[in-house]
């Protein structure tokens, strides 16, 4: 029969070793059966850890990497007035394309052109190479694929529709931000007025090329916009344009960017925790 408790062990705001002493007695017996069998404690976490990291080779088939479904409610108003648009304001790509009746950004590939040397787009030798910027993204497939308005592709920009192969407009014949019913606030960049509104200069200029996403023909669209980014840096390099900067981006850079960080966080985060359990699992030899 047990003896009275000693009251030097009883459990007190000034004694916890009640709570010490059976904790030191289950990590004796621990260390015990590691140090009498170490094997089972160091394999047994590698085997494990190994058969759950294996997990990550199914990764690209179950990842989400949508923007919109990662970033927006998913019964949120807006998409279901999207959704009300698209019902009762359906576009047509093939035949009559118009940019301001799109619901969403559409299908596109976009150039940025920039005066260099704080010169203007508009002038000769820059309105030159841009023309020939313009003739390098309409290539055949482009002919094929693009949004097509009054029987053909829509503009990339309406100063090139107009001028084109003319000349560029001559300095204070444009109005900004609308010029004989054309908007432009999307067209030029940078634009210096008189203080009439009439254009006297400007910065940069747009061009965006619309593909069709309505038909059958939107998976090419979408392999046309990828190829476009993997082969424009070389197209604009052999172009070697001296009077102007080119920058791009397609309706895909956002998502290709979003991607691309999943691709490289994950393999940080397959080492952090490669290197903690490999750490815990040496502590516990010593």
């Amino acid at each position: 029969m047990a003896g009275p408790q000693d009251p030097a062990e009883r459990c007190s705001c000034r004694n916890t070793n009640c709570v010490e002493r059976p904790l030191r007695r289950l990590f004796e017996g621990l260390a015990s059966g590691v140090a009498a069998c170490p094997w089972p404690f160091v394999l047994l976490p590698l085997l494990l850890s190994g058969g759950l990291g294996a997990g990550f080779l199914f990764l690209p088939q179950r990842q989400a990497n949508d923007i919109e479904g990662q970033f927006t409610p998913t019964w949120g108003p807006a998409k279901a007035e999207r959704d009300f648009v698209r019902r009762h304001f359906p576009t047509n790509d093939s035949e009559r394309f118009s940019a301001p009746r799109l619901p969403t950004e559409g299908a596109y590939a976009a150039l940025i052109a920039v005066a260099t040397n704080g010169s203007s787009v508009l002038d000769r030798a820059a309105w030159a190479e841009v023309l020939r910027l313009n003739a390098t993204g309409h290539d055949a497939e482009y002919e094929r694929l693009c949004a097509r308005a009054a029987g053909g592709c829509a503009s990339p920009n309406p100063l090139l529709s107009r001028w084109g192969d003319a000349g560029p407009p001559a300095p204070g014949s444009l109005r900004f931000p609308v010029s004989d019913g054309v908007f432009l606030g999307a067209a030029l960049g940078g634009v210096d007025t008189d203080s009439q509104g009439q254009v006297l200069g400007a910065r940069a200029l747009k061009l965006v090329y619309y593909l069709r996403e309505d038909g059958p023909e939107a998976q090419d669209s979408r392999q046309w916009l990828e190829s476009f980014l993997q082969s424009i840096s070389s197209k604009v390099a052999e172009l070697r344009l001296g009077s102007i900067q080119v920058t791009y981006f397609t309706s895909l850079s956002r998502q290709q960017e979003f991607e691309g960080n999943t691709k490289s966080v994950i393999p940080l985060f397959s080492i952090t925790y490669f290197l903690t359990i490999t750490f815990a699992i040496v502590s516990c030899l010593r």
